[in-house]
Order: structure tokens, then C-alpha cells, then sequence
């Protein structure tokens, strides 16, 4: 394939929230490439990875203390769009001029977002409307700090009973900042606001699929191989079994797999790796008996780590 699948990529910093993991694996869901860096990344790292939007995670501690993480200045600084998530948007608005205080109201589980400012991040995606109006977003919130005050150019998005800014943006700059938690399925349109910041707002196109992974890996092979012959140790297992399937689709009759059966695999399984290579794919598999030189070598021994290392 002509287009590099990696072009779209978002960035998200870690501060170490619990749901961090679940970040990236909705943006991956979008089809959308990304990683995973911790808060503390350097501004030359931020810059390098080449991203199309930033997200900021969640996490345990409180932009009120003195030694609390910050991202780096450079995410807003890069011209690219900016979620904030919990932590994410309190140190969004901490370094960006406005005020977080510890809430006399901690908020942990569901709440009722009232969405607001009309907003591109939350333009018609709503859970239901109530009698005003006006739409409501069902929500999973877990902090004890809040926003008090946002910074200069930013607009109220979203608010509840206990945190009256509940969710902030500025469009000019496309920096948006939400308390509750997109990412977990409790938000019911979690994953519509996480797609709608990474492939409307922040423009990324679906090229990080399977099917694309899949093209992309059979052309490095096509190109690293050449004409040469390639040589696989074929175990039946799930990773050799991916490798054999692929160079097979690559390079076809330039490899050569060896199946070493040493009498260890469940009953008939090394006939099934053999079945399902060389009958069933015509990939070319060099089948070795090795049972009675494994067993030789482990009998008597009790000792499972001592077993491992002679295997």
C-alpha cells in the first residue's frame, strides 16, 4: 500500500491513570494509530512523534500540590487539538491561567452531564433531553479536585450539580477539557466523543485496520526478502503460526518451515501443524521426529525449570 497507516497518529499522555490502557485501545477501536507516553516526556519526544491530537490522561494526583505533573508546555503550544480527561483537563486548566480547587463534594460513579455552549466536541451526541431543552450526557466520574475557574478563551461545555464546569473548550484553539470519563463503557457516548475529537476535530483518517497491518507487513517482507530464501521454525504455536502464514502469503514458495515434533504437543497436534501448513496452505514444512531424543533427555529429571532448559 502507497499511504503510511502510521501518518494518523494521536499521542496521549499518561498520568497515571487507571484507565490509560482503555484510552488507546478506543482510538485503536477508531482504527486510529497511537501511543502511550508517561507525562513527563520531553519536549523534543512530543515534538518528534509527529502527532495529529493530544490526549490527556486521567490520574490519582492533584494539580494543587506543589510537585503535581504537568504536561509539557509544548502540548499547547504544538497548534493541535488538546483533550483533557479528569486530571487531564485540571492541569489543562491550571497551566493554561485558570483555577482548580479540592470539590466539598468528591464525585466517584455516575453523574448527569448538562451539555452547553453548543459545542463541536458534544454537538448532537446526548443521552436524552429534559424538559428545557436542553441534552444530557450519562456519565462516569471519579475526582476530587474541580475546575473553579477556566482560563481566558474558554467556554463553559458541560456541567453537573456538584462540578458546575464540568467540561470546558476553546474552539479557536480546539483545546477541549472534559471531568468524567470518555473512555469506560459507564459513559455511554464515550466512545462517540472520543471519535469525534480524534477523526473530526483532530482529522485522522481509519488507517490503522488489520487488513492495513496486514499490507503493509506483507510489502516490508516483499522488500526485505527479495529473492532470497527464508528458512522458519514452525512450532504450531500462535506466533510462528502467524509468521509462517504471512511469509507464506509474502514469498510463497521461498520458504521453507521446519516442524520439529518432539513428542511433548497434545495427541495429534503435530499431525493437525502439518494438516493445516502443508496440506491446507501448501506451504513447504520439513517435518522432524525428534520424540525419542527429547524423551531421553528429560527422563528422570522432576525438576520443572531443569525440564524447561533442556527443552
Amino acid at each position: 500500500m502507497s499511504q503510511n497507516i502510521h501518518t494518523d497518529r494521536i499521542l496521549i499522555l499518561d498520568f497515571g491513570a487507571q484507565y490509560t490502557q482503555l484510552i488507546a485501545r478506543r482510538v485503536r477501536e477508531i482504527g486510529v494509530y497511537c501511543e502511550i507516553y508517561p507525562w513527563d516526556v520531553t519536549t523534543d519526544e512530543v515534538a518528534d512523534f509527529g502527532a495529529k491530537g493530544i490526549i490527556l490522561s486521567g490520574g490519582p494526583e492533584s494539580t494543587i500540590g506543589d510537585d503535581a505533573p504537568d504536561a509539557p508546555n509544548i502540548v499547547f503550544e504544538l497548534g493541535i487539538p488538546v483533550l483533557g480527561i479528569c486530571y487531564g483537563m485540571q492541569t489543562m486548566a491550571s497551566q493554561l491561567g485558570g483555577k482548580v480547587e479540592n470539590a466539598d463534594h468528591h464525585e466517584y460513579g455516575y453523574a448527569q452531564v448538562r451539555a452547553r455552549g453548543h459545542t463541536r466536541l458534544f454537538k448532537d451526541i446526548e443521552d436524552e433531553v429534559n424538559e428545557q431543552g436542553h441534552g444530557l450526557l450519562d456519565v462516569w466520574m471519579s475526582h476530587g479536585d474541580r475546575v473553579e475557574a477556566m482560563p481566558d478563551g474558554f467556554k463553559l461545555m458541560g456541567s453537573t450539580d456538584n462540578a458546575p464546569i464540568a467540561a470546558m473548550a476553546d474552539e479557536n484553539k480546539q483545546f477541549y477539557g472534559i471531568q468524567f470519563h470518555p473512555e469506560v463503557t459507564h459513559t455511554k457516548q464515550g466512545k462517540r466523543i472520543i471519535e469525534r475529537f480524534v477523526a473530526e476535530i483532530c482529522g485522522c483518517k481509519a488507517l490503522w485496520t488489520a487488513q492495513n497491518i496486514i499490507d503493509e507487513n506483507l510489502e516490508i517482507i516483499k522488500e526485505q526478502v527479495g529473492s532470497d530464501e527464508v528458512i522458519l521454525g514452525l512450532s504450531g504455536g500462535v506466533d510462528s503460526s502467524i509468521v509462517a502464514a504471512m511469509l507464506h502469503q509474502a514469498i510463497g514458495k521461498q520458504l521453507t518451515c521446519v516442524f520439529v515434533d518432539t513428542g511433548l504437543l497434545r495427541y495429534h497436534e503435530g499431525d493437525q501443524v502439518m494438516a493445516t501448513f502443508a496440506e491446507h496452505m501448501g506451504v513447504k514444512v520439513i517435518r522432524i521426529n525428534a520424540e525419542e531424543r527429547f524423551l531421553s533427555a528429560l527422563a528422570g529429571e522432576t525438576d520443572p525449570e531443569a525440564k524447561r532448559k533442556i527443552i
